[in-house]
């Protein structure tokens, strides 16, 4: 038997939202089916309660829970594709749970879908209650879940990893509504995640979840302020604080991973990775104790007063801050004038007989250069035409006009046309391993074949450089016999990232390379990329969507939007005025791990406008907060010059856009 959860206690009180927070494995999401009883045949709660208003859900009949399941307790997923059925119009999927659930009459329930819509804020709810969920964006059909549940006025609602594959703007949205909601309705909210940043932002209390142990607890303020469980100020110490890059302090990456439950050392779970273990450990019961009211945590060290020594702030890596390469301004990578156009047929969306032809302009005339040992990110919400732009500088889109060069040797042509020396030169690690690393083969032919193929190896000394690879991106030797199937997520991106390198490439395309990762796995790809860049000299283009990960790591950013560039400079530069009004709202959007951290709410409305028919003149006047009038809808922004690296795409001058308050101060 396999106690995947063990001896977890904890209240939820009405109008509070409680933050349970820990790696992947460590039981979040199976104490929320055990609270709600809906959980795996071979799964069961052998000891405790569930108390929800006063019963005892775990002596509940399966037939008593179901009457709980909807209208009492509610769950929102993180994919919202499980939870909407693809085959009906999303207004009457949520019309059926009121009609069956509650015996709503026809008319009743439309009015009912109506109000629940405009309650999770979607824009107009009678044109949304006619759309199927493909029609819909991630936002929105996540949005459609969250009415959903509250469909029936449950008095608890669990929500898990809801925000996960979401646009930081669209998050930002979907956060600040779970908060009204809260207010609003007096419910009680159990958040399961791993994201320290959204749990600063919503949460009042948090749990701290590690091996199916709860290791501690405290209010929101007091766990960011005074961790005292070495996991937590581990899990503190994997995110950059506020303003901090890879120039001030390298970031803290817990060794290891969460140890399998058949698999719990004696003692204290986390005992295996902690900086602070002893004999003893192995002997404390790992019970949370009350340090203070409202604060628990189980950790010996603290209990025999050595707290002190741990001091005040979260634990750190003992490495130094990152010493960037001189790069003498050395141009690796230069793209001029790029466009790349999708050619579009009307006819087939519109039933136009006349089947007009039209483009959809991807990336429409983006310039800039990367610096050797430099990083250059390009951030923006999903659709922008950054993944765009990508494929087509590593040859797998034929750009329609401009150029793109590497160390001026030509890469306007397609990737099955470049020789094999420009292939080795630049390549990419993309966002899911999963899908690029070859299940029937072994992690050793996944890093071999570039160097059989770019740098023409054979036998022995394959196998010597790989083994130097592996142990580059801290894997073990013998991993090279092993098959992606028996590695972890961060441990198969590490394999990736090995075999971008192996070809010793000048450039490397990191496309949302740790979006799907643990903080803690997440803090060691970031420096490792930054090792393997400092002994190397490669340079990155690194696109994500995730500003906090690319204000530590970049040293310029160019911000995108429906395939053009809003604003350019260092990064220092972009998080701080003058900025373009997209990137104020992407800063705004930012889910920050300190609650104390102070912000301009700044939120865009409406969707990323349709490729095929663009808005005329700014392509960002339809949802921008700072919009002047007529000429943003008419006229091309100028290029505003607010310092030499630094290049603005708006109509409001550098003056005016000096005047706009930091979004993010403390």
């Amino acid at each position: 038997m396999i106690r995947a959860v063990k001896g977890i206690s904890f209240e939820l009180i009405r109008g509070e939202t409680y933050g349970l927070v820990g790696e992947s494995g460590c039981g979040k999401t199976t104490v929320a089916f055990g609270i709600m009883g809906y959980m795996a045949r071979n799964g069961r709660i052998s000891k405790g309660r569930v108390l929800f208003n006063g019963k005892d859900l775990t002596r509940m009949t399966p037939k008593n829970l179901k009457n709980i399941w909807g209208r009492e307790i509610s769950m929102v997923f993180q994919d919202p594709d499980s939870s909407l059925n693809p085959s009906m119009r999303v207004g009457d999927q949520l019309a059926e749970v009121l009609r069956i659930l509650k015996g709503v009459s026809p008319e009743r329930a439309k009015g009912k879908v109506l109000s629940l819509f405009e309650l999770v804020q979607l824009t107009d709810p009678e044109l949304t209650t006619t759309r199927y969920p493909h029609q819909l964006s991630g936002g929105m059909k996540q949005r459609v879940c969250i009415a959903m549940a509250l469909a029936l006025e449950p008095d608890l609602l669990i929500m898990d990893e809801p925000t996960t594959a979401l646009d930081v703007t669209t998050e930002a949205v979907v956060l600040d509504i779970i908060n009204d909601l809260k207010a609003r309705l007096n419910i009680a909210i159990l958040y399961i995640t791993h994201n320290l940043g959204v749990v600063a932002k919503i949460c009042d209390r948090v749990g701290v979840l590690y091996a199916g142990r709860l290791v501690e607890e405290a209010s929101v303020r007091k766990l960011f302020k005074d961790p005292r469980h070495p996991y937590t100020r581990g899990l503190l110490g994997c995110i950059p604080e506020l303003g901090e890059t890879k120039l001030t302090r390298s970031l803290f990456s817990i060794p290891g991973s969460v140890v399998h439950p058949k698999d719990l050392p004696s003692g204290c779970p986390f005992s295996p990775r902690c900086s602070l273990f002893t004999p003893e450990c192995e002997a404390y019961d790992p019970n949370p104790t009350e340090i203070e009211k409202g604060h628990r945590a189980s950790c010996d060290v603290y209990e025999k007063g050595m707290n002190k020594a741990m001091g005040g702030q979260p634990q750190t890596d003992d490495r130094k801050a990152f010493q960037p390469l001189d790069d003498g301004g050395s141009e690796v990578l230069k793209v001029a004038h790029l466009r790349h156009y999708y050619p579009f047929i009307r006819a087939a969306f519109t039933g136009d007989l006349g089947r007009r032809r039209t483009e959809i302009k991807a990336v429409d005339d983006v310039s800039f250069d990367l610096k050797r040992a430099k990083t250059l990110a390009i951030v923006g919400e999903s659709g922008c035409g950054k993944t765009t732009l990508a494929r087509c500088i590593m040859g797998f889109l034929k750009p329609t006009s401009g150029s793109i060069s590497l160390e001026d040797q030509d890469l306007m042509v397609p990737v099955e046309k470049r020789d094999k020396r420009t292939l080795g030169k630049i390549t990419m690690v993309f966002q899911n391993p999963e899908s690029t690393l070859n299940p029937k083969h072994t992690i050793g032919y996944a890093i071999g074949r570039p160097l059989e193929l770019s740098r023409g190896l054979k036998g022995e000394p394959i196998r010597k450089e790989v083994a130097r690879y592996l142990e580059a991106v801290n894997l073990a030797v013998d991993d090279a016999e092993r098959y992606p199937w028996e590695l972890s997520g961060g441990e198969k991106q590490r394999v990736a990232i090995a075999r971008a390198f192996a070809s010793n490439p000048k450039v490397i395309v990191c496309d949302e390379p740790t979006s799907a990762l643990d903080v803690s796995v997440q803090a060691s790809i970031l420096m490792l990329l930054l090792d393997l860049q400092t002994r190397l000299g490669t340079s990155y283009l690194f696109i994500s969507h995730d500003l906090s990960v690319v204000w530590y790591l970049s040293d310029y950013i160019t911000v995108m939007y429906l395939g053009k560039f809003c604003e350019f400079g260092k990064t220092e530069e972009i998080f701080n005025p003058p900025n373009h009004p997209y990137t104020q709202a992407l800063l705004s959007a930012i889910p920050i791990a300190d609650p104390e951290a102070k912000r301009e709410t700044l939120r865009l409305t409406g969707r990323v406008p349709s490729f095929v028919n663009p808005p005329t003149g700014c392509r960002f006047h339809t949802r921008c907060p700072r919009k002047l009038g007529k000429i943003c809808e008419t006229e091309e922004p100028p290029e505003l010059e607010a310092s030499e690296t630094h290049k603005i795409y708006c109509h409001i001058s550098i003056n005016e856009l000096m005047k706009f308050k930091p979004v993010i101060s403390r």
